[in-house]
């Protein structure tokens, strides 16, 4: 299959899109100790204002949903990558609570514009692509994050004020994101398949991919958030090597993301979520048995290769499923991944509290199994991109695109 100039365009601007965004969301998480410092924000308001922040994409999420009624996903995405690079930078410079709180809200409704509409885009450029190509971009955003989360760790070794530690990073992507911003390419009719609108009982439909994306979320927080204080206070690491885990659970989430569309052209979407999911929930399992540090580290590695393609098939699937309102089922899906990241600190968190954090990790390692159960949104085990077409499996199962014309 030949694919036109505009499309590789396309995609290579999408690419960079993912990467900004994993760039930016990385230097705010991971800075939250410098920010709370900064705004002299209690423990006690700190889960508020982290709270707001998911809360606010969820709206943002929704409401994006609408607005692509009247204007093309790539508008959206273009607006909101520089609302969300510059109210990082609003959040270092600051120095009043009220000031952070207005750069965290704005940051949270932009981002919620974003990952809705990067997605938007992903899902039509796959199927005017007709082979999986998802995984592709969820791989730039793991690589945005890794070097991010390097640029926050280096403004924090040299003792650099949040403002100083952001600005470059800004002035580097912002300038390219507005340049690349340039080749997006949004979904025609003919790429819908002539078919348009929600249909009747498609929130039932959407359902079991919801609480997959929910699931593969509480996932991913629970290595974001807990990984470190686990290796630290349960294994007995040192304070150095708790802070490896993380990165080399975005090291293996990268490199799987990378080979994961080869996988899935081979062997079809549902295998890979189903070896995925499996492989997920054998790293919690190591992480909740392990008798040190480095059984740790091994079941925090598994989790990245596992969880690393469960969120980009699940949008590909919603696409999938709804050929003629993909965008609509990609801001709903949307909403479940904010959803997944508000439950699962604090649902660790609580249990470890009240039990133990061993015994916490099997939790996620349950809820990491549903997709399992869900396997026939992804299609049927027979379905794969192949170089052309997807196969038809089903009639829940639709042609993704016939040509890189189509457009």
């Amino acid at each position: 299959m030949t694919v036109d100039v505009r499309l590789r365009r396309g995609r290579r601007a999408l690419g960079f899109s993912f990467f900004a965004q994993g760039v930016a969301f990385a230097l705010l998480v991971t800075r939250i100790p410098a920010i709370q410092d900064r705004y002299g924000i209690s423990d006690g308001l700190l889960p508020a204002f982290l709270a707001a922040v998911p809360i606010l994409a969820g709206v943002s999420s929704v409401a994006t949903e609408h607005l692509v009624k009247r204007v093309a996903p790539s508008a959206v995405l273009r607006w909101a990558q520089p609302v969300v690079l510059l109210s990082l930078l609003g959040v270092g410079a600051g120095s009043s609570m009220w000031q952070a709180a207005v750069a965290l809200g704005v940051f949270g409704l932009a981002v919620g514009a974003l990952d809705a509409s990067m997605n938007m885009l992903g899902v039509s450029l796959q199927r005017a692509y007709g082979r999986s190509i998802m995984l592709g971009f969820h791989a730039s955003y793991s690589l945005g994050g890794i070097l991010g989360a390097s640029a926050a760790w280096a403004g924090a070794h040299w003792h650099l004020e949040l403002f100083t530690g952001y600005l470059p990073a800004v002035v580097l992507v912002l300038p390219l994101a507005l340049l690349a911003s340039r080749y997006y390419v949004d979904a025609t009719a003919a790429a819908k398949d002539g078919t348009q609108g929600w249909p009747a009982g498609g929130g039932k439909l959407l359902l079991p991919l919801c609480l997959v994306m929910a699931c593969a979320y509480i996932g991913d927080s629970t290595v974001a958030n807990w990984s470190a204080k686990y290796l630290q206070d349960v294994l007995g690491s040192s304070e150095q090597l708790a802070t490896v885990p993380y990165n080399v659970y975005m090291v293996t989430t990268l490199i799987g993301r990378a080979v994961g569309d080869l996988g899935v052209r081979r062997f079809g979407a549902v295998a890979v979520v189903r070896g995925g999911t499996v492989v997920a929930a054998g790293g919690f399992a190591v992480v909740a048995a392990a008798p040190g540090a480095w059984w740790g580290m091994l079941g925090f590695t598994l989790l990245g290769i596992g969880l690393c393609v469960i969120v980009p098939q699940t949008f590909a699937a919603a696409g999938r499923l709804f050929p003629g309102a993909s965008d609509t089922a990609v801001a709903r899906l949307n909403i479940f991944n904010y959803v997944g990241f508000l439950i699962g600190s604090p649902l660790v968190g609580g249990i470890g509290d009240v039990w133990s954090y061993r015994g916490a990790m099997l939790i996620p390692m349950v809820l990491v199994l549903v997709p399992l159960f869900s396997t026939r949104s992804f299609g049927s085990g027979g379905a794969r991109y192949g170089v052309g077409h997807e196969r038809r499996a089903g009639d829940r199962v639709v042609d993704v695109g016939r040509g890189g014309n189509e457009v």
